[in-house]
C-alpha cells in the first residue's frame, strides 16, 4: 500500500482514535464488575472521562483552525489524564487486580504518547503553513 491511499480521511483513521476506543471498551469492560455503589460516582466519572479522549480527538480533527485542533487534542489528553487518575484510585479501593490495572495502565501510556504525537504533528504543521 502506498502512502497516498493511507491518507487520513475520518477522525476513526487517526491511530490517538482506534487506541482511545480500544482504551473506551477496557474501561467499559472492567467498570461493569465495580460496585453498585460507586455507579453514580467513580464507575460514572471514569466511563465519562474515557469517553472524552475519543470525542474530543473527533471534534479536534473536525476543526479548520490547526489552534482549535491542538486544543481539542490537549482536552483529549486532560482527560486521559483524569482516567490515569480514576484508575489509581479504582486499583487502590481494591476494585481492579493488578493485572487488570497493569494492562489497562499500559493502554493509557500508549495513548498518551499517540495523542502528544499527534499535537506535536499538528503544531508542526500549523507552523509550517505560517512559513510558507
Amino acid at each position: 500500500m502506498n502512502h497516498e491511499s493511507e491518507k487520513i480521511k475520518s477522525f476513526t483513521d487517526l491511530n490517538a482514535w482506534r487506541e482511545g476506543h480500544c482504551l473506551v471498551l477496557e474501561i467499559y469492560k472492567i467498570t461493569k464488575k465495580f460496585p453498585k455503589e460507586e455507579l453514580f460516582c467513580l464507575t460514572s466519572q471514569i466511563r465519562r472521562a474515557v469517553v472524552s479522549i475519543t470525542s474530543n480527538i473527533a471534534e479536534g480533527f473536525s476543526r479548520k483552525s490547526y489552534k482549535e485542533k491542538i486544543q481539542f487534542y490537549s482536552i483529549a489528553l486532560g482527560s486521559l489524564t483524569e482516567v490515569q487518575n480514576q484508575l489509581l484510585i479504582s486499583r487502590d479501593l481494591g476494585y481492579t487486580t493488578q493485572v487488570e490495572f497493569g494492562k489497562i495502565a499500559e493502554k493509557t501510556v500508549l495513548e498518551s504518547k499517540i495523542i502528544n504525537g499527534l499535537i506535536k504533528k499538528t503544531r508542526s504543521i500549523a507552523e509550517n503553513s505560517h512559513n510558507s
